[in-house]
């Protein structure tokens, strides 16, 4: 199927599945949205959503856990100034939606305002950037456990010290479909895959754990017996790594960040800060900075949501809106935030295609989608050999940060030290501590090799979780503080 007939298709496979059964047309869902407007609300909004999902996991060779889900249901949003009334529905009909709309009534003042709600509706085209497959209906079930069962046995095969495999594939096939007060009509078909390994080694009674997988739009034919044997050598090598490390030492030293998902720390220590609710209300530490330097010479960081086939592109945002790609700092200059409709009308901002939502539950609100620094024109080769002594921080694994104040302490999960240009020796322990904005002024060196993590980003925000990407070239980062466990 072309990316044109997708597109075109996808408004009617929405209404399929989401108008048709229920009895429902875009008259009566413009007529739900004119009773909100007979008080004074600026907006309004309802969002579809039909969701088919599963998983399935492995361990000691046997497929243990197995799920499957289906879920539906609208949610139905005015907005009046800045006051936002919000309703939901797992029922589909006529009936359900007008008690909706008059439920998010109570934040408007009596009396019609100016604003008025579209006599019509008009289908937005979003982009075309993943086939709408149903990533379920791609493989049967023998052929899912099949699956995870060679990658299993790559992974034992990889490594006679692998004790333990544990392997997890998950799929889900997501039809959202937006109708707005203004008129605007567009639909979404979202399929994700998701392919998790995680192995433990041993070694004389010492014992270390790593990951590895990844995913994205795709059916599950993406995840080929060349990928499988990938994520079984990433995850193996790197536990086999950290057999042999040592106590991370402690202190100020220069830091070389690698390609890839070391993203993660620009995304939660820098992109938080950079969506604009958080700014509108003063409470982010770059909030009023636009025009500012944030961030060294040659920093260039986007959101861009319009990557073909990424885990957090999107074809429109979760308000009908076509994704961008968003220069957020450039040159180390502030130059914009994430804006949903809400924030973007407050703010008097353009909107940026950032507004996400967990499900037709929940409020949308401005979010990240694959955030990533631009790549530099320094060799990697070059970064490592000009560090005297240092930390080469490979993969992340949990970490912590205060949008308020840009605070952040991030835990590597496989780091080296750097040792008069050379890498020598694996570290345990090594945390990062600093703050992101200073962090970011202390970036030196930039690498020529930006690379994307492999499709596993989930990000929180507000109990609410939506999956993203992360991606930044290798760094050098002079000064940081690291925490260590060497005494």
């Amino acid at each position: 199927m072309k990316p044109a007939e997708a597109r075109l298709s996808t408004l009617a496979v929405a209404r399929d599945i989401l108008l048709t059964p229920f009895g429902l047309d875009e008259d009566k869902l413009l007529k739900t949205l004119g009773t909100m407007f007979t008080h004074k609300v600026d907006y309004a909004d309802l969002y579809f959503q039909f969701t088919k999902s599963e998983s399935w996991g492995l361990e000691e060779g046997i497929v243990k856990t197995g799920s499957f889900a289906i879920d539906q249901g609208v949610g139905v949003r005015a907005v009046a100034g800045t006051r936002t009334a919000f309703s939901y529905s797992d029922d589909i009909s006529d009936s359900a939606l007008r008690e909706a709309a008059a439920a998010t009534r109570t934040i408007a003042r009596a009396g019609s305002g100016r604003t008025k709600v579209a006599g019509a509706v008009t289908p937005v085209d979003g982009r075309a950037l993943y086939l709408p497959h149903d990533p379920l209906a791609s493989l049967d079930a023998t052929a899912k456990v099949a699956l995870l069962e060679r990658l299993e046995t790559m992974a034992r095969a990889r490594d006679p010290r692998v004790v333990q495999v544990m392997a997890g594939l998950a799929g889900e096939y997501d039809v959202v479909l937006v109708a707005r007060s203004d008129g605007v009509l567009a639909a979404d078909i979202r399929p994700l895959v998701r392919l998790s390994l995680t192995v433990i080694v041993e070694q004389n009674g010492r014992r270390e754990t790593e990951t590895a997988g990844g995913g994205g739009r795709y059916r599950y034919d993406y995840f080929s017996d060349a990928l499988l044997a990938r994520y079984a050598a990433e995850a193996v090598d790197a536990a086999i790594v950290n057999l042999d490390a040592r106590p991370a030492p402690a202190g100020p030293m220069t830091v070389v960040l690698g390609p890839g998902w070391p993203g993660i720390l620009l995304h939660e220590a820098i992109g938080h800060g950079l969506e604009a609710d958080f700014n509108r209300k003063g409470s982010s530490t770059f909030a009023g900075m636009i025009g500012e330097r944030v961030a060294a010479r040659g920093v260039t960081v986007v959101d861009d949501g319009t990557l073909p086939d990424r885990r957090g592109s999107l074809n429109i945002d979760d308000e009908g809106n076509p994704t961008q790609c968003t220069t957020l700092i450039e040159d180390g200059i502030l130059t914009g935030y994430l804006q949903d409709t809400l924030n973007a009308r407050l703010m008097k901002m353009p909107v940026t295609g950032n507004a996400r939502r967990e499900s037709f539950a929940h409020l949308p609100m401005p979010r990240m989608t694959n955030t990533y620094m631009l790549g530099g024109d320094r060799d990697p080769g070059d970064i490592l050999a000009s560090v005297k002594n240092g930390l080469y921080a490979v993969n992340f694994g949990g970490g912590q940060v205060d949008i308020t104040n840009g605070k952040f302490v991030f835990s590597a999960s496989e780091a080296y030290m750097i040792e008069n240009g050379k890498v020598t020796y694996p570290v345990k322990g090594a945390t990062l501590i600093g703050n992101g904005p200073e962090v970011l002024n202390r970036v030196t060196m930039i690498g020529n090799d930006m690379r994307l993590d492999p499709g596993v980003g989930v990000c929180g925000k507000e109990g609410q979780s939506v999956p993203v990407g992360v991606g930044q070239p290798t760094l050098r980062i002079d000064g940081v503080t690291v925490g260590g466990t060497a005494s």
